[in-house]
């Protein structure tokens, strides 16, 4: 006669097993989040020692902004530290201001975004070494009414239409106003904007050429250079061009050391 064996014992060993696997997984579970919430925290606090740091940085160059947006990018964080590679850093400023040859220049956004940057973690400890971002583009906008300022003419009032710097303002002819319009052609040399205005009509002024001959002139003399102030992480303008809310810069630069700002 065979022997048999009750099944009672067998079901006791599989509910323990279950009841170890639920715990691993929840263990597990936690550790994950802890270690989510560890690199958060880590991904806080550089984000703020970089804004202090850049706040420092702009009060160096003479301008002025409100407090920076810093944006640590890439995920996990602390595998970035481990590695000594990161991903990307934004920085945005807003309400810029600055002076460049005695002139006021306002800039309501400059959005910075340095790519691939390289730091040892002996480096951020100690603040020793080499910070370097293999990439740096920074777009913003000078507003019309800084550009309006520098022309220092009355009544001249600025705005984008169709993609292009559009202009607006009085003229006088043989005691009678007229208001001339017309466009501006805009490039970037040695670190300024050019604005130069050609073609400008008025609509009713006499089909004259000494009528011509004065918008021709006031023409010339509402174009101008517009300084820019001195960027931060070495960018230098490349483009320049007309949007809403004003003149639209982009800016690149490669291989820019980051220390004095990281």
């Amino acid at each position: 006669m065979a022997d048999s064996y009750p099944m009672q014992e067998v079901r006791p060993r599989r509910r323990r097993g279950r009841r170890l696997l639920i715990v691993a997984v929840i263990l597990l579970l936690v550790l994950a989040g802890l270690l989510v919430v560890a690199d958060r925290a880590a991904v806080g606090f550089a984000e703020r020692t970089i804004a202090q740091q850049v706040s420092t940085e702009v009060s160096r160059q003479n301008l002025q902004a409100s407090q920076p947006q810093v944006s640590v990018g890439g995920f996990p964080f602390l595998t970035q530290v481990v590695a000594g590679r990161y991903e990307s850093i934004s920085i945005l400023l807003r309400d810029v201001e600055g002076s460049v040859q005695g002139r006021s220049v306002s800039m309501p956004e400059l959005d910075v975004n340095a790519r691939d940057v390289t730091a040892s973690i002996e480096t951020l400890r100690s603040g020793q070494g080499d910070v370097l971002a293999r990439t740096v583009e920074g777009t913003g906008t000078i507003s019309y009414a800084s550009v309006a300022a520098m022309i220092q003419r009355p009544g001249v009032t600025l705005t984008e239409e169709g993609g292009n710097l559009a202009v607006s303002a009085p003229l006088e002819f043989l005691g009678q106003q007229f208001t001339v319009h017309g466009t501006a052609n805009l490039a970037v040399s040695e670190g300024q904007v050019q604005v130069r205005f050609e073609d400008l009509t008025a609509e009713g002024l006499p089909n004259v050429p000494a009528a011509q001959a004065l918008v021709n002139a006031y023409a010339r003399q509402i174009s101008i250079d517009v300084p820019l102030p001195e960027l931060p992480f070495e960018l230098a303008v490349q483009e320049v061009r007309p949007l809403p809310e004003g003149l639209a810069i982009t800016a690149s630069a490669q291989n820019v050391p980051l220390n004095s700002t990281v």
